[in-house]
C-alpha cells in the first residue's frame, strides 16, 4: 500500500543521528516523518558526552531537559599510564569558561528516549516499531522509502529527501557500496558494567579516565554513571582481543586485559558486575559521500570512528546539524541534488579527520602528559580536541608537536 500524506523528509532511524536531523528539519518549517525498528527505550552503548555537543543540544531544545535529568555532569578527562599513574585533569573550563564546558555522563536508554520525545514535541511524526526494508530509486534519485510495520502491513512513504540514521547497518551504505574500511583502526572492544566502582572524589567524579593496558597494546575507558554504575571497556586490535586465544569467551579474555591494567584493579576491586559482557569487533569506516541526489547519510550510517575521546554523539549530532540545514536550503530553493545536500561534507570529513589523527597518535603512543611539559602552550589546543572542537583549522597547528612527541617517545624506547 501506498502511505497517504506523504512528508517531505523520511529519516530512517530514532538514536541521536536521526532524532537531532528530524528536529532540525522540522523546526524549519519542514514535515517530517521519522520510522524507528526498535521500541524506545532500547540499550546502546556510548555513554560520554563531549562538551561541543552542547551547541546543537541548544538549538534542538534539549538543554533544560539534561539538566533536570538525572545524569552525572562530567567536567574533565584524564589519562592513567601502563603503570597506573593517573594525569592532571584535562579540565574543560580552564580554557572555555563558558556553560558549555560542563556536560554529562548519560545512560543511551534514557538520553536516546529524551532526544526522540523531543523531536515528537517540536512536529516530528516519529513512528517507532517500523522497520524500513528498503530506500525506493527512480534512476539515481532516492524517491521513498518501503516498510513494514509489526502487524505485518508494507508500506510505500515517498518524499523528497531520505535520511539514513539507521546506524552501523545503514540501508544506503552497503546497498551503493559506499563503506571503506580504515586501513588502520582495525580494533575490538569489550564492555560490561559495574555497580560500586570507585570515583574520583569532587569536580573528578564524573571524569571519563583512560587507562592503559601494559605495553599499552590498548586501553580500558572508564565511564561513571548515575545510580552508582560505571561502563568500563577495553579497546584493543582485533587480532589482540580475539585471535591465539586459549579461550573465546567474553569474560575470559575481558578479565585477563584488566589483570595487565593496574589503572582500572583497584577502581573495581569493590565493585559487582550487573550486566553481561558485550563485543564489537573492527567497526572503524566511513562512507565515500555525505549524500545523493535525494538522500543524507549521517552519524554511524555515515561512519565510525573508534571510542577513544568519546566523539560518536558529538558527530551524530554535529552530522545531523549540518544536514537538517542542507535539506531545508534544499528544499527552499527546490533543489535536492547531490551538490546541495551534501554540500557540509568537506568540513565535516575535515573535523572526522583531525579527530582520526588524534586518535592514531594515541595508538602511536603519544603521551599527552610529555607532550605538556614539552610544549606547554599546546594544553589549549589539546584541551580544544578534547572537548571536539575540531572544525577549525586552528586545530592544525598541534600536529607538528604531536608528531615531535611521538618521534621523541619511539628515539627514547629504542
Amino acid at each position: 500500500m501506498v502511505d497517504a500524506g506523504n512528508p517531505e523528509v523520511v529519516v530512517i532511524g530514532g538514536g541521536p543521528a536521526g532524532a537531532t536531523t528530524a528536529t532540525l528539519v522540522a523546526q524549519h518549517g519542514r514535515t517530517v516523518r521519522l520510522f524507528e525498528r526498535d521500541r524506545f527505550p532500547r540499550y546502546h552503548v556510548g555513554e560520554s558526552l563531549i562538551p561541543e555537543t552542547f551547541w546543537v543540544l541548544e538549538r534542538l531544545g534539549m538543554l533544560p531537559r539534561l539538566r533536570g535529568g538525572p545524569f552525572v555532569e562530567k567536567h574533565s578527562v584524564q589519562f592513567v599510564s601502563e603503570q597506573g599513574r593517573v594525569s592532571e585533569p584535562f579540565y574543560f573550563a580552564d580554557y572555555k569558561p563558558h556553560e558549555s564546558s560542563r556536560t554529562w555522563q548519560v545512560t543511551r536508554q534514557e538520553f536516546d528516549q529524551m532526544m526522540l520525545d523531543n523531536a515528537r514535541s517540536h512536529g516530528v511524526d516519529v513512528r517507532e516499531g517500523v522497520r524500513v526494508l528498503d530506500v525506493l530509486f527512480e534512476g539515481r534519485r532516492a524517491v521513498g522509502v518501503r516498510t513494514l510495520d509489526e502487524d505485518g502491513v508494507e508500506s510505500e512513504v515517498r518524499c523528497d529527501v531520505v535520511v539514513d540514521a539507521a546506524g552501523q547497518s545503514g540501508i544506503i551504505l552497503d546497498r551503493l557500496g559506499l563503506r571503506q574500511w580504515d586501513p588502520v583502526l582495525k580494533k575490538a572492544a569489550i564492555w560490561t558494567y559495574w555497580k560500586g566502582g570507585q570515583r574520583e572524589p569532587g569536580l573528578d567524579a564524573g571524569a571519563t579516565l583512560v587507562m592503559q593496558t601494559q605495553g599499552k597494546v590498548g586501553w580500558f575507558w572508564y565511564i561513571p554513571l548515575q545510580d552508582d554504575l560505571v561502563s568500563v571497556g577495553v579497546v584493543a586490535p582485533f587480532d589482540h582481543l580475539f585471535k591465539n586465544r586459549d579461550s573465546k569467551d567474553l569474560e575470559a579474555i575481558y578479565r585477563d586485559e584488566m589483570a595487565r591494567c593496574p589503572g582500572v584493579q583497584p577502581r573495581l576491586t569493590s565493585a559487582e558486575r550487573v550486566a553481561p559482557y558485550r563485543a564489537a569487533k573492527e567497526y572503524s569506516y566511513r562512507a565515500s559521500q555525505v549524500a545523493g541526489d535525494g538522500w543524507v547519510l549521517v552519524g554511524d550510517a555515515f561512519g565510525f570512528l573508534d571510542p577513544l575521546y568519546s566523539s560518536g554523539i558529538l558527530l551524530a549530532l554535529k552530522s545531523g546539524a549540518l544536514a537538517a540545514d542542507a535539506i531545508a536550503e534544499g528544499l527552499d530553493c527546490h533543489d535536492t541534488s547531490e551538490a546541495r545536500l551534501g554540500s557540509w561534507g568537506p568540513g565535516y570529513t575535515a573535523g572526522l579527520d583531525r579527530m582520526r589523527k588524534l586518535v592514531c597518535g594515541f595508538y602511536d603512543g603519544l603521551n599527552f602528559g610529555q607532550l605538556v611539559r614539552r610544549h606547554g602552550d599546546a594544553k589549549p589546543l589539546i584541551t580544544d580536541i578534547l572537548i571536539g572542537d575540531i572544525f577549525k583549522g586552528d586545530i592544525d597547528a598541534l600536529w607538528p608537536l604531536m608528531d615531535d612527541a611521538i618521534d621523541q617517545r619511539a628515539s627514547t624506547a629504542s
